[in-house]
Formats: structure tokens, C-alpha cells, sequence
């Protein structure tokens, strides 16, 4: 995994940073028990202490036990129960049983989360400077977990027949309903997009401990993961990228005219997973003699019309584009786009609670809410090399048969996303909060 070494913070910022993250995670799971940590609804989801113990494994196994001379693991079992794919470090549990692992407890595991952290902290001061990489790797990573770890327990709790809520919502305040979309015309021709790693910035900063996240610019010489660079040129063509997300009101337009009963608006793909899945609306919508409802953290509430549409697959995303006479946009188209916006703006998660999509309050705004699906493959830029070892396996060996999203959402901690960074989901799947912004050619 490759960062940049010019801007590697100094011990004591990293230990605020570090402090700060794994103090967010702890918060997320307050609300919950030793039982609804312990729970996996799906394959694709985890159970909220796997969570906690595999961020927890991760630093004592890439910084701790290959950096720290004389440091003994905590528990033998653990590599084994809380690796999560990495073939360099050996067996491990299998993911779709991930929810079998009544032991060890959350109050164990949260143990074993203080005991590495004092550890780390303790050894932070005289870590060399790629082990002291690993540690900013890995709050990135725990912060990738922490949505995970909400959107996981959402899809747990909407299959419990009572439906329950993670903590109580905000009181709901109408707001009038976004206007109709305008369309912002793009850069054209050959454009830089992707990380650089060799330029040298004076605008990366690492955050106190009252912040999870650090600020830097779109190909910045900060933090990034490697499948964000290096940065290259690419072509755009005549276009223009809307200037909100789809909202629910617009996807109930989509259903109410038979977007899903309608195979010419689906890739072929798509109409086979909507025919044998039986979707008919986003992921956790009902409709009742009431109209629709959703249901979220807060547990289950009326759609709101003017919030932007969440939890919707690639396939749906492309089939209302095209029902819309639009498209998706390319992920350089987005990128261009929002390369000029501040990625530490928008509905972004803070702390605990109101972790919802909230209605547009004007302007464009490229970051936060929800995951945008774009039209792009996720594969390597030119040029892309996965790094040695281990971190090697982070993100390279995904790059097939997915594709990207952009922008981050409500439940991405902020500070966590930039403009050149790329999240991935295979074309079904819509278990985070996944949504919609159109584009056209011009």
C-alpha cells in the first residue's frame, strides 16, 4: 500500500489520529448488545464485534507483530478467527459463518481492542516511518469498517421482524422539495484524474483528536490507497453531470410508471437479478396503505420525497438513467467535477446517530449523503503496481467484475473520502447507501 512519506505524520499527531479513530468505533457500538454484535443477516455483511476485532488485527499484525521487536500476540486463535482475505497470513474462518462466533464476547473483544491500543500507542514514538505508514493505513482502514459496520447491522436489524431502531431519530421537518435538476457542462478533452503521488503539497494536515479524518486535495500529496493512482490522463467528451442526486420522490415517479416491470430499461444482467429476486423498489422501502415507507437506523419511517434515494443497485441506477434519458456518469467525468468541491462538506458521518440521507440544501454538492454508482469498471490505471507483501492484497485483486462509486455517504466518516478515491460494489449488491447522480452527453 503505498502513502506518501513526505507528509507522514509525527508520533504524536499520528497517536491523536489513531486515539480518535478506534474512539469513533467504540462509539458506534454502544447502543448495541453482546447479541446484536454478534449476529450476520448475510454473506456480504459482518457481525459488528468482527468488525472491532479485525481492525484491532490488523494493526497488531502489520504493525505490532512485524515491527515491534519482542511482541507477542494476544491470542493465537485470533489471526485465525478475524483475518479477513488476506492469503498472505493463512487460514481463516469463513465469511458466511463469521455470524457462528458467539465467543469471544464484544466485552472481550473490546479488551482485547484496549490491550492493542496501548500497545501501539506505547510503541508509536520509535515505529520507523513505513511502520508508522501501516498505522495511518490502518485508521483508514478501521474508518472503511465503520460504515461497514453500520450498513451491516442496518440489513441485520431489517430482517428482525421487530424492526428495531439503533437509536432514536430527529424529528422530522418538512422542507420543500428540491427544484428540477440543472445541468452542470464538464470539462472536455484530456484531463489529469488519480492521486499523485510525487507532488508536494502544503495543504495536507492531520486532524486533532476531536476529528477522525485528514483534509487533502484531490491529487494531493496526502493519504491514498493505491487503486486511486498513479494519476494519468484521460479523455472527456462533451457532457454534463446533474447538479443533485436522484431524489425519492423522482425514483417514486420511476416505480409508479413501471420502471421495474418494464425489461427495456434493464441491462440484461439486471432484468435477470430484478426477475429473480422480485425487487420492485430500493433496498428496506415498503409500500402500505400509506404510501411508502423506508426503514433505517432510526428504525422504519415514511420515504422522504425531497431526500436523495439510497440503497439502490448498479443495475437499478442504470435502468433509471436510461428511463430518465440520461446516464451514469464515468468516474473521470465525476472526478473533473468534483475536484473543485470541499470532500469534507455534506452529510458526512460525525458520531452516532441521524446517519440518514438528508434532502439537498442548494448548490452542487459531490460528497456525502450517498455513494454515487458510476458507469466505469473498477479496474487498474496505467501504470498500477499492488505493493509487496500482504497490504498488497487490499485492493488489486478486486478489480474484476465491479464497479466504481464516488463521493461518499452519511455513514463514511468525515475527512475519509477525496475526490480521486474509489469504492467498489459488484453491480447487485445495495446494502450501503448507494444512490444516483445523471449525466449527458452533449
Amino acid at each position: 500500500m503505498r502513502t506518501e512519506r513526505d507528509v507522514n505524520p509525527d508520533p504524536s499527531a499520528l497517536a491523536s489520529r489513531f486515539a480518535a479513530v478506534r474512539a469513533l468505533s467504540a462509539a458506534l457500538v454502544a447502543p448495541l448488545s453482546d447479541a446484536d454484535a454478534t449476529i450476520q443477516s448475510m454473506d456480504d455483511a459482518s457481525p459488528a464485534k468482527w468488525h472491532l476485532a479485525h481492525t484491532t488485527w490488523f494493526f497488531e499484525t502489520f504493525v505490532l507483530r512485524d515491527h515491534v521487536p519482542g511482541y507477542r500476540v494476544q491470542d493465537d486463535r485470533f489471526p485465525f478467527l478475524f483475518n479477513s482475505y488476506y492469503e498472505a497470513e493463512g487460514q481463516r474462518h469463513a465469511r458466511p459463518r463469521r455470524g457462528m462466533l458467539s465467543r469471544p464476547s464484544l466485552d472481550e473483544i473490546m479488551g482485547y481492542r484496549a490491550t492493542v491500543n496501548a500497545a501501539l500507542l506505547g510503541a508509536l514514538p520509535d515505529l520507523p516511518a513505513d511502520a508508522r505508514d501501516l498505522v495511518a493505513l490502518g485508521c483508514h482502514h478501521e474508518e472503511q469498517h465503520q460504515e461497514l459496520l453500520l450498513t451491516d447491522i442496518l440489513h441485520h436489524f431489517s430482517v428482525n421482524p421487530l424492526q428495531p431502531a439503533m437509536w432514536q431519530g430527529a424529528p422530522k421537518v418538512p422542507v420543500a422539495m428540491p427544484g428540477p435538476v440543472e445541468w452542470i457542462e464538464g470539462r472536455t478533452g484530456l484531463v489529469e484524474v488519480g492521486h499523485d503521488e510525487s507532488s508536494k503539497r502544503e495543504n495536507t494536515r492531520i486532524e486533532s483528536s476531536e476529528s477522525t479524518g485528514d483534509t487533502i486535495d484531490a491529487a494531493g500529496s496526502g493519504f491514498a490507497f493505491d487503486c486511486e493512482g498513479p494519476r494519468h490522463a484521460a479523455l472527456l467528451h462533451p457532457h454534463a453531470l446533474a447538479d443533485r442526486t436522484v431524489t425519492n420522490g423522482e425514483w417514486a415517479a420511476f416505480i409508479a410508471d413501471g420502471g421495474y416491470a418494464e425489461p427495456r430499461h434493464w441491462l440484461s444482467d439486471g432484468w435477470a437479478w430484478v426477475q429473480a429476486q422480485g425487487i420492485v423498489a430500493p433496498l428496506y422501502w415498503e409500500r402500505s396503505e400509506g404510501g411508502w415507507s423506508r426503514f433505517g437506523l432510526d428504525g422504519r419511517r415514511p420515504v422522504d420525497p425531497a431526500a436523495p434515494v439510497a440503497h439502490v443497485s448498479f443495475f437499478e441506477a442504470d435502468a433509471y438513467a436510461g428511463w430518465a434519458g440520461a446516464r451514469l456518469p464515468t468516474e473521470f467525468e465525476w472526478e473533473a467535477a468534483a475536484s473543485g468541491h470541499d470532500s469534507n462538506g455534506g452529510n458526512q458521518l460525525d458520531a452516532a446517530g441521524a446517519v440518514e440521507p438528508r434532502p439537498s440544501s442548494g448548490g452542487p454538492a459531490f460528497f456525502g449523503d450517498v455513494w454515487e454508482w458510476t458507469g466505469s469498471a473498477f479496474r487498474p490505471y496505467p501504470g498500477f503496481r499492488a505493493a509487496e507483501g500482504a497490504v498488497g492484497e487490499y485492493n488489486g485483486k478486486f478489480m474484476s467484475g465491479q464497479f466504481v462509486l464516488r463521493g461518499g455517504s452519511c455513514a463514511t466518516p468525515r475527512g475519509h473520502v477525496r475526490a480521486s478515491y474509489r469504492n467498489f460494489f459488484y453491480p447487485h449488491q445495495r446494502w450501503q447507501f448507494t444512490g444516483v447522480r445523471l449525466a449527458k452527453d452533449l
